[in-house]
């Protein structure tokens, strides 16, 4: 257990995007997926019935279609198969399927139902650790629940379709570092963003330029690469240690430069002893001193 001081590395973007049907949130991820990287690096795991296949205008991004019953392992799977096929963005479309699939589940169980959550828990959060700890960017849509309400336009009381509660389990958008609000007029409102990017600006369009401003934040961080440059470039043995206990979770990736730095250290600390004790030699007897025993 080492106290250390902080230190903020580059990170790749978990968000959630959460709007009522027809919002645009497939839409909308893609936008900002395309600001992100290129195209022929997105890949969306589609749950919607084909709707992922409606803006391939937009660009090459490629299409990993779901199919009854969306269980969590599926989308584990899904998930794991976008890595392996080296995919920057992974839009995640949506990931209410799962949690309803999991009330169903739930719902059909026998005996006591507060103890059935245990089966249940387990495997959702499983699925949410595996979108957190993915080496990609992840983008997940949430549905919210649907509701009319009567507002004046023209003079006249129209409904308005609006979103309230995100369909998933209470508490996930804690999980994401920013999670957007999309109206039905594909206005963008920020619900929590831990990149003060988003905080106080008014709604907006989710466009590519989003994107690019996440990606931007995302890679202003240390990584491992920052992290062995640091030590490659450390001069002290104080230095070198401080900088290889600062990031505990690259420790494997480290050690092989940092034992060779300290090997180098330590031997030019050697040769600088050797010449500073020729030096005083020098100083004290003269260059033509001689010693007899």
């Amino acid at each position: 257990m080492n106290l250390r001081q902080s230190q903020r590395k580059k990170a790749k973007i978990k968000l959630a995007i959460e709007g009522c049907s027809g919002s645009g949130k497939t839409y909308s991820s893609l936008l900002l997926a395309s600001g992100i990287t290129s195209w022929e690096k997105i890949a969306i795991i589609d749950s919607e019935n084909g709707s992922a296949d409606l803006y391939a205008n937009l660009g090459n991004y490629n299409v990993l279609a779901l199919e009854t019953p969306f269980t969590p392992e599926k989308y584990i799977q899904a998930i794991e198969i976008c890595e392996k096929a080296g995919m920057e963005v992974i839009i995640v479309d949506s990931i209410s399927h799962c949690w309803e699939y999991l009330l169903e589940y739930h719902s059909s169980l026998q005996g006591n139902s507060f103890t059935n959550w245990g089966k249940i828990t387990p495997r959702q959060n499983s699925f949410i650790q595996k979108i957190l700890n993915s080496d990609s960017h992840v983008i997940c849509t949430m549905r919210t629940k649907q509701d009319f309400i009567l507002t004046e336009k023209n003079g006249k009381m129209v409904p308005q379709k609006v979103g309230l509660k995100a369909v998933m389990r209470d508490g996930v958008d804690y999980e994401f570092t920013i999670v957007f609000d999309i109206d039905i007029k594909h206005y963008a409102t920020i619900s929590k963003d831990r990149t003060g990017l988003f905080i106080g600006k008014p709604e907006f369009i989710i466009s590519p330029e989003t994107g690019r401003t996440i990606l931007q934040w995302c890679n202003s961080g240390t990584d491992v690469d920052s992290a062995i440059q640091s030590l490659k470039n450390s001069q002290t043995e104080d230095e070198l240690f401080k900088v290889y206990h600062q990031y505990p979770e690259w420790r494997e990736q480290l050690t092989p430069t940092f034992m060779n730095r300290k090997i180098a250290i330590q031997s030019m600390n050697g040769k600088q002893s050797t010449i500073n004790n020729n030096s005083l030699n020098t100083r004290q007897y003269g260059n033509n001193a001689t010693f007899t025993s």
